[in-house]
């Protein structure tokens, strides 16, 4: 408001002033036509009187116009005042207005930031389950029976099929594993309460046969449509398909029989989960066992046929081995340390066994010094010694030689077992089975027949240092006898001389 009354008053006063010089300008005029003609007075003074009329006039007119000037403006002025306020209150409105949008952008900005990091993380949410969801179907699928796998394929390929299309929209994506876990869902409750439903198994002899299955948690039991075939269904290696172990006893496999067929009575259970089944396969007789070995076995066994045959001979060679009691050895000594030879000789003929001999060769010797009687009694210790150590080093040579023979087979074991992988690779472990039970086989009966062979050697050559023990320590004690006794018969011998 301020600047449009200056300004108004600035226009007026420039108007005065063009109007002033206009009026000045004929004065001036005058003034130098009256310095310029100086013919008399008379005529100067009716120009001066004049121009100053002229001036006045026009002055009062410029006034007059500055008066008009004022007033039009000071009337003009009320309105364009109005409309400079209605102006400004309409730029305060526009400020607001505008200061108010820029409130809104901020805040619409923010909330598109939080709306798009919002949006991102439910992208990243969405992208976590759907690979969790692929890996609850990769599991679901890896932990569903063998008979299940016929009757949930379709839907498992169509999950599968469905995850990994990319022409799918997330939703649709999602929409689908969301079906399959609502399925798997239902399924555990078909499992929990048991549930019947159609397919195929393979028998024992490769036979694909219809029928039902009956599942009950972790147990399935397969039933033919003819009945022909009825037992526990599970999956075997190499095979795609349910294979059926039939049941053994008649009663139970009419009692899962009649379970399948009318859906009552009771349903056979095998805790072990058809591992019974599979011991049951694997099991062998001790020939089949055997033969399992390879040809390392033969050696084998007839090693262990003849250190146990000798072995039981000699521990029943020794068990007749006859041995007299200490008391009766003492007698004979004592009637040796006594001189009395023919008592001696008959106490010693009487003793049993080596120990008898040898007692009996000593007091036959006596009277032959005492080396000689001492290479008599040792000759027959010796003898003895060597029948009681007879064939005792084969029993050792057979505890030795039986480990040595198992790891023979376990080299052609494992030499087998390579040219099968040479020749089949390693997929199939059936095939490398024969190969791996020769090596373990051979190593297995080398150990059998080296323990008990050692154990046989240690224990008939204790027996036989026993028998050696003995018979040493009687002939020291009678070899000790008569050199007493020869010392007293010398230290009596000048007593009796000096009483002569």
């Amino acid at each position: 408001m301020k600047n449009t009354n200056d300004f108004l008053s600035l226009r007026a006063m420039r108007t005065f002033s063009a109007s002033a010089l206009f009026a000045m300008m004929p004065l001036a005029s005058a003034l130098a036509q009256d310095g310029a003609a100086p013919a008399g007075e008379a005529a100067a003074k009716p120009t001066f009187t004049a121009a100053e009329r002229d001036i006045q006039k026009r002055l009062d007119d410029s006034v007059k116009e500055l008066s008009d000037f004022r007033e039009s403006t000071a009337a003009e002025k009320i309105p364009l005042n109005r409309e400079i306020s209605d102006l400004e209150q309409a730029l305060v409105k526009a400020r607001q207005k505008y200061q108010s949008t820029t409130n809104l952008l901020a805040t619409r900005s923010l909330d598109l930031t939080k709306l798009t990091s919002e949006i991102k993380s439910r992208e990243e949410e969405v992208a976590y389950l759907t690979n969790l969801l692929s890996e609850y179907l990769r599991n679901f699928e890896s932990g569903l029976h063998i008979a299940e796998l016929q009757r949930m394929r379709q839907e498992i390929q169509a999950t599968r099929d469905a995850t990994e299309n990319e022409t799918l929209g997330a939703k649709q994506r999602f929409d689908v594993q969301a079906r399959m876990l609502a399925s798997s869902v239902e399924r555990l409750h078909e499992a929990f309460n048991g549930t019947k439903f159609d397919g195929t198994a393979v028998d024992t002899e490769g036979k694909v046969l219809p029928g039902a299955f009956v599942l009950a948690g972790p147990v399935a039991i397969f039933r033919a449509t003819d009945g022909s075939k009825i037992g526990t269904a599970d999956q075997r290696l190499g095979s795609l398909e349910p294979n059926v172990t039939q049941y053994e006893n008649p009663e139970v496999a009419k009692a899962a029989s009649d379970y399948i067929a009318s859906g009552t009575g009771g349903m056979p259970f095998d805790p072990t989960l058809g591992n019974a089944h599979r011991i049951a396969e694997t099991e062998e007789t001790l020939w089949e066992h055997i033969k399992a070995g390879g040809p390392v076995m033969w050696p084998i066994g007839i090693l262990a046929g003849a250190a146990l045959l000798v072995a039981l001979v000699k521990w029943v060679l020794m068990l007749f081995v006859r041995m007299p009691s200490e008391r009766r050895v003492r007698e004979v000594l004592r009637a040796v340390g006594a001189g009395e030879t023919a008592k001696a000789t008959a106490l010693a003929a009487k003793l049993p066994g080596p120990l008898g001999r040898m007692l009996e060769t000593g007091v036959a010797t006596m009277g032959s010094g005492r080396d000689v009687m001492e290479e008599s009694m040792y000759e027959i210790m010796h003898k003895t010694q060597l029948k009681a150590q007879s064939f005792l080093p084969f029993v050792a040579i057979s505890a030795a030689a039986a480990p040595l023979l198992g790891l023979l087979g376990t080299v052609t074991g494992i030499m087998n077992t390579f040219s099968l992988i040479t020749l089949y690779g390693t997929g199939d472990v059936k095939t490398l089975s024969s190969g791996i039970s020769e090596a373990l086989i051979t190593t297995e009966y080398g150990l059998i027949v080296a323990i008990p062979s050692l154990l046989l050697h240690a224990y008939l050559s204790s027996k036989a240092r026993k028998i050696s023990n003995r018979l040493e320590t009687a002939g020291i004690s009678f070899v000790n006898e008569v050199a007493r006794r020869d010392a007293k018969a010398t230290t009596s011998v000048p007593v009796a001389v000096g009483a002569a």
